[in-house]
């Protein structure tokens, strides 16, 4: 099997998942009861939440964990909203190629009252900071960007977009779950008040997530109960989880830039490759993009026809975003930056990890084309294809 879906979710590597299972063996306790063996638990959730800082340069209290990205990024918004309107400022800028944990939290809070403004992205899925500048008002509390996109693998400005806000005075919530473990992330330097990230994304196990809030922004709890995480999340510590999480980022980040190294050479040969296809284009900053993010739209076929074929030869690929795998309407990010709804429709994306190789890339070369002409060719659609 050639597994190239890591933008959907990554395999807990062997040092992660030991690190589970020696909590889950040893400190299954509940940290917040009092005797010894709980205690025990509670000063490995602090551990964690030590490590998981410093990969961050965040303060460890700034850190509550949550149950993946999307908690995160609700709360991050939920949070600044609030406290926006306690002060008069309903204004929330973000963009329009936001993952939906993003956009459908800012839809609710449009029912609400409040006015979102959705910046428009250049071809290459990317903004400015002067966009941002100039749609900043005196009602603004809160600019949502994420750091880099999950479909097309497009990297934002995200220190330039922070020193804005900064001077500003506005809060600025990035969405890091792509970036966390791939980049580098320095809430400090890049001015950064909220940060999500989801640890299954950088080899840890699913379920488990964090919001870095800086010190200073009031949290709106999401979840009602007891007072754990300062208050900010109710909810008995997922300790084995968030142990895991951890272990998996110090890992990803302790070897980024061979990992950055390796898989970016491995995303540029695949990219060189599928260009020589006729009548494709690739989505996404050709430069400035994840490592290993690839995402072309190819002319006169169904992405998911090609996916489907694909796994028949044991290559696993998807059309997009995971959490939108069922739905029946074209990438809301390939509307964004340009592309046709029958370009959009007919979108590969192929995300890389360090654990692929210069063979998995040349089968799937070896692959790819000659399914695309077979396609073409048929022109016949399946029963789970969407409509144009």
């Amino acid at each position: 099997m050639i597994y190239m879906d890591n933008a959907a979710t990554t395999k807990m590597t062997p040092a992660v998942i030991q690190a589970m299972l020696l909590c889950m063996e040893d400190i299954w306790y509940n940290p917040s009861s009092l005797y010894a063996p709980a205690q025990r638990a509670a000063e490995a959730l602090r551990d964690a939440r030590v490590r998981i800082a410093a990969c961050l340069n965040a303060s460890p209290d700034e850190i509550i964990f949550t149950s993946g990205g999307s908690e995160a990024d609700n709360q991050a918004i939920l949070s600044a909203a609030r406290a926006g309107a306690q002060a008069g400022k309903r204004h929330i800028i973000s963009t329009a190629i936001e993952h939906h944990a993003v956009l459908h939290t800012l839809e609710k809070l449009e029912r609400e009252g409040y006015e979102v403004e959705l910046l428009d992205v250049r071809s290459d899925g990317v903004i400015s900071a002067e966009q941002v500048e100039r749609a900043i008002r005196e009602d603004t509390c809160l600019v949502t960007v994420m750091y880099a996109n999950n479909e097309i693998g497009s990297i934002q400005p995200i220190s330039k977009i922070g020193a804005v806000c900064r001077e500003k005075g506005v809060t600025f919530h990035t969405d890091a779950v792509q970036a966390a473990g791939h980049l580098p992330i320095d809430v400090q330097a890049q001015s950064i008040g909220l940060l999500s990230l989801s640890a299954h994304k950088f080899h840890g196990p699913k379920g488990i997530g964090a919001l870095y809030a800086r010190n200073g922004i009031p949290m709106t709890r999401l979840i009602e109960g007891g007072d754990q995480e300062q208050g900010r999340r109710a909810g008995t510590e997922n300790v084995p989880a968030i142990m895991a999480m951890a272990a998996a980022l110090e890992e990803a980040c302790s070897h980024m830039a061979e990992n950055t190294q390796k898989v970016s050479a491995l995303r540029n040969r695949l990219i060189m490759g599928l260009s020589q296809i006729p009548d494709v284009v690739l989505n996404g900053d050709p430069e400035n993009r994840l490592p290993g993010n690839v995402n072309f739209s190819f002319e006169g076929i169904e992405g998911e026809s090609l996916v489907l074929l694909l796994d028949q030869y044991g290559i696993c690929a998807s059309t997009g975003s995971a959490c939108t795998a069922q739905s029946l309407s074209p990438s809301h990010v390939l509307l964004a930056i340009g592309r046709s709804h029958e370009a959009a429709a007919g979108a590969l994306r192929l995300s890389l990890s360090e654990d692929n190789t210069q063979a998995d890339v040349d089968e799937v070369l070896r692959i790819v084309p000659g399914l695309v002409r077979e396609l073409r060719g048929k022109r016949v659609r399946n029963p789970f294809q969407r409509p144009l």
